[in-house]
């Protein structure tokens, strides 16, 4: 691997487009790649056209596509003419994407062909570029010669602490945060976390986590694309009718994934099969069991997997004890979009149990107000790969930065005897979605509570998705009762017969609330399942919810 020197984003493809030459870089399953000699140009091209339209050093740029190699080039491309880009969310609302790129303040929008039929209504008069062939789809003035513009285009000057990127979180009007990250949070980032993942030019990855999260764009793009690797994409959802087939095309020697993934693996498949052999029982031969499952999930995999990432929420104990027992080559990373995102992690030989692995070197954590017999208290980090601050939002900003500059990650977790971080739970309340997405409940419990029949909503997630507890209103419980009391008296029923006819009424008035929620949510932030609550919920002095009772409650 070359040296970083400038910690820039336009760096690594100049770079790696000289050194790695003939190799593979991107490639889309079933086509033929493109090769690393074929970057510098492509991308040149996707600045020269960008020029052509107006964008000059720190314009905002929109990108929105499937996972594919034009969403690579189209973001190097991007970066190389000195714009900061803004990477959307597929599965975010037309709304939400509108609201994004409003705020914003996004100038040009690069979009594929599909996505653009859904944001076409939201985009205005803004010029749109189809990343498919950088032709024109929507509000441009004429242009000039491109093929003369790209044999003319010139290095545009950047600084590692100019904007790369604004990732926002939420596509919700009023909540939007966009987290602003610079070139060297980024690239240093990646160039660090070499310490964790050992990379090699002959590696292959497959890629099936959004590239819109600074996740799978940090590690499992801008890493890669370092080392001279090659990475390969899905045309379809990383379900396991094409992930398999997928899986078994590419033979990946490294993945990333998000629990989810390999917990429904785990549950749905292996553990069944083990608890289905009566020798499975027995202490002694449990173990072996265990390996040769182990043994068989890596086939499952393509057989070559050295690297199996997990990342972003914590992995279910069960699933990890199997992994560790089964000797597969598993590992935890933690950390945030705000911080680029690794903060901590170790290679799967060095994994331990229940933990993340220490701080990468050049980051420091700390543990704020430790408990005196557990040591956990909620996790402070700082380093260069701390992001810049939220995109017009200095309060919120403030919120997150102690007055000696470490930022709050709303993580509790403690350090333990060899300094590796031990993430107990979340202050903050995000759920990963089963592709990698980023929810927040607060958001969709807006939603809920607009009904005029709520009084208020907790929103969680487990294995099986997504489900609101909801306290109705007392008054329109009290008028259902009413009603149905009225008729079965009247009837000559008892009484009893008229609270179940309530009750009824009422999981039915549930449905209704959980699908007209559904109709204004992006399609992974949708409810699942929906559950009377009650009792009011539970609160602090401060009349906030306290969240941590309910899904335990539940379970």
């Amino acid at each position: 691997m070359y040296t970083i020197t400038d910690y820039i984003i336009p760096e690594i493809v100049e770079k790696s487009s000289a050194m790695y030459g003939k190799r593979p870089a991107l490639g889309m399953i079933g086509k033929e790649a493109v090769r690393y000699e074929e970057l510098e140009l492509r991308t040149r091209r996707v600045a020269a056209l960008l020029g052509l339209l107006g964008i000059t050093k720190g314009d905002r740029v929109g990108l929105v596509s499937e996972s594919r190699p034009e969403w690579g080039i189209s973001y190097f491309g991007a970066s190389r003419s000195g714009a900061t880009i803004v990477p959307l969310m597929n599965d975010f609302t037309p709304e939400q994407m509108g609201n994004i790129l409003e705020h914003s303040g996004a100038k040009v929008l690069l979009a594929s062909r599909k996505m653009y039929q859904k944001v076409a209504a939201f985009v205005g008069a803004m010029p749109v570029i189809a990343v498919d062939d950088l032709s024109i789809l929507a509000g441009s003035p004429a242009l000039g010669d491109l093929d003369a513009a790209t044999t003319a285009w010139k290095k545009v000057e950047i600084a590692p602490d100019d904007l790369a990127s604004i990732i926002y979180t939420s596509g919700t009007t009023g909540k939007s945060k966009g987290v602003m990250l610079t070139h060297r949070n980024l690239v240093w980032d990646a160039f660090q976390t070499r310490h964790v993942i050992v990379v090699k030019r002959t590696d292959v990855w497959l890629s099936i986590l959004p590239l819109a999260h600074a996740y799978e764009f940090t590690i499992g793009f801008l890493i890669p694309i370092m080392q001279g690797s090659s990475i390969w994409y899905l045309d379809k959802p990383p379900v396991a009718s094409a992930l398999l087939p997928a899986i078994a095309a590419v033979r990946p020697t490294i993945m990333l994934t998000v629990p989810l993934i390999i917990e429904k693996v785990y549950r749905g498949n292996i553990r069944p099969t083990l608890d289905g052999m009566s020798l499975y029982k027995n202490p002694i031969l449990k173990p072996v069991l265990e390996r040769v499952a182990g043994i068989k999930l890596k086939k499952t995999f393509g057989g070559r997997l050295r690297f199996f990432g997990v990342g972003g929420a914590p992995l279910a104990e069960d699933v990890e004890r199997f992994l560790r027992a089964a000797k597969f080559p598993y590992a935890i990373g933690y950390g945030l979009t705000e911080t680029a995102p690794m903060l901590s992690g170790s290679p799967p030989w060095q994994q331990g149990f229940r933990a993340t692995g220490p701080a990468m070197p050049g980051v420091d954590i700390r543990i704020v107000n430790p408990h005196p017999e557990t040591g956990e208290g909620e996790i402070e980090a700082r380093g260069p790969n701390v992001f810049q601050g939220y995109y017009k939002d200095e309060v919120k900003t403030r919120e997150v930065f102690t007055e000696d500059g470490w930022f709050k990650t709303g993580d509790l977790g403690f350090l333990d005897d060899k300094k590796r971080v031990c993430i107990r739970g979340r202050s903050k309340t995000m759920i990963l979605g089963a592709s990698g997405e980023n929810i927040y409940p607060e958001d969709i419990e807006a939603i809920i509570n607009s009904s005029p029949h709520v009084a208020e909503s907790l929103v969680y997630g487990d294995e099986n998705g997504l489900t609101a507890l909801i306290h109705l209103k007392p008054e329109v419980l009290e008028d259902l009762e009413a009603r149905f009391k009225d008729g079965v008296e009247e009837a000559g029923f008892a009484a009893t017969n008229a609270a179940t006819a309530a009750g009824q009424a009422a999981a039915k008035l549930l449905e209704l609330i959980r699908k007209e929620a559904n109709l204004k949510l992006a399609a992974f932030s949708r409810i699942g399942k929906v559950e009377r609550q009650p009792e009011p919920f539970e609160k602090t002095p401060k009349q906030s919810i306290k969240r941590f009772l309910y899904p335990q409650k539940k379970k």
